[in-house]
């Protein structure tokens, strides 16, 4: 996990009112940008010290440490405004807390990544999302279930691989080893060979249109002008699997999903078969709940998964989605309202949204 910093930020022009602001909100934004002397204590701070507020009479800024230490003020031992920022502090943190995870044959706890941190367990917590974007379990998971893809390809038996991969029992393992992989360990194992997926390739108003099933469910919606293209992309994101023309039968499947798209208030209760990282799966059970002809933003998004930072991370999700319309990454915008990229086409966001609101 590559863990950002706040070094070598910008210069930021900032009138002494808002850095006043900055300092009264104790607002960690701003550390880096400016320092505060405080002239009856003789100290400088930065503006997310939690020492005791200063009354604005006694207050001077200065862009650097130097500057304020040339003026005969010394630093503040609580902030530490020459040393790591508070915020620099807790992502090292957590950065060793997810070593520990990774190295770990058995899964810390909660306390124990907690005291290696020092932070109280909830605090460490909360930190831990807000700079991972996941909570501790979710990133164990993660890293475990990638542990296990290249144990499955490189031990003599699946047992040794659940092992080799820090699951200390089987049925640990075949709980969450679906999901996690997307097909049983012992296909996964041979490469994902032997994974059947039906597909078929039909029309609908939006152009034409792939859906392809695997034994766990529908595992990916497309559109597109091209139907060979469709086909070339299926082939891409399951190179291993069987791909088998659909049937008869199956193309009442694919019959059900063309009448969700155009008539999108019937719903849809075909089985999904979803596949993606940790975040990625928050993200999509979190479209999952925007509500019939409705938008959201982004940012919206970020805000109910817990990340209100993560907006960027969010769109990537969006952009990440395989199953159109099951999973509806068309109904989020950006925070102006405007339409943002959509996989299969700004066109189609617009049409699907459009019929959704009932303006067709």
């Amino acid at each position: 996990m590559t863990i950002k910093t706040k070094k070598n930020i910008e210069p930021l022009v900032m009138t002494d009112e808002e850095k006043w602001n900055a300092v009264v909100a104790r607002d960690a934004k701003a550390d880096g940008k400016f320092f505060y002397s405080v002239k009856t204590t003789g100290i400088y701070c930065m503006p997310s010290c939690r020492s005791r507020a200063p009354l604005r009479k006694n207050v001077s800024f200065y862009d650097t440490v130097v500057a304020a230490e040339k003026a005969g003020f010394r630093a503040c031992k609580r902030c530490r405004p020459t040393g790591p920022s508070r915020t620099e502090l807790h992502e090292a943190a957590i950065a060793k807390a997810c070593r520990l995870i990774e190295n770990a044959e058995q899964l810390p706890t909660l306390e124990q990544l907690a005291k290696a941190a020092a932070m109280a367990p909830y605090y460490f917590h909360r930190k831990f999302r807000a700079i991972t974007g996941v909570t501790p379990k979710d990133y164990a998971m993660a890293h475990r279930s990638q542990r296990m893809r290249k144990k499955l390809t490189q031990s003599e038996t699946v047992t040794e691989a659940i092992y080799d991969a820090g699951f200390n029992s089987n049925g640990r393992f075949y709980a969450i080893s679906t999901e996690a992989l997307g097909m049983t360990p012992t296909k996964y194992r041979k490469g994902g060979v032997g994974e059947q997926i039906r597909f078929a390739v039909g029309e609908c108003s939006l152009g034409a249109i792939l859906v392809a099933m695997s034994e766990k469910g529908v595992c990916a919606i497309s559109f597109g002008d091209d139907p060979n293209s469709l086909v070339c992309d299926l082939q891409d994101q399951f190179p291993k699997a069987d791909l088998v023309g659909g049937d008869k039968k199956f193309e009442k499947t694919v019959a059900q999903v063309v009448g969700f798209i155009e008539a999108p208030h019937i719903g849809m209760t075909l089985p999904l078969d979803v596949r993606g990282t940790a975040f990625q799966l928050r993200v999509w059970q979190a479209l999952k709940k925007i509500p019939f002809g409705e938008t959201v933003t982004y940012s919206d998004v970020a805000e109910r998964i817990g990340e209100p930072k993560a907006v960027r991370a969010v769109a990537q999700a969006c952009g990440s989605n395989r199953l159109a319309v099951a999973i509806p990454c068309h109904r989020v915008l950006r925070s102006n309202g405007e339409l943002s990229g959509y996989r299969w086409g700004v066109e189609r966001k617009q049409a699907l949204l459009t019929r959704e609101q009932g303006k067709n």
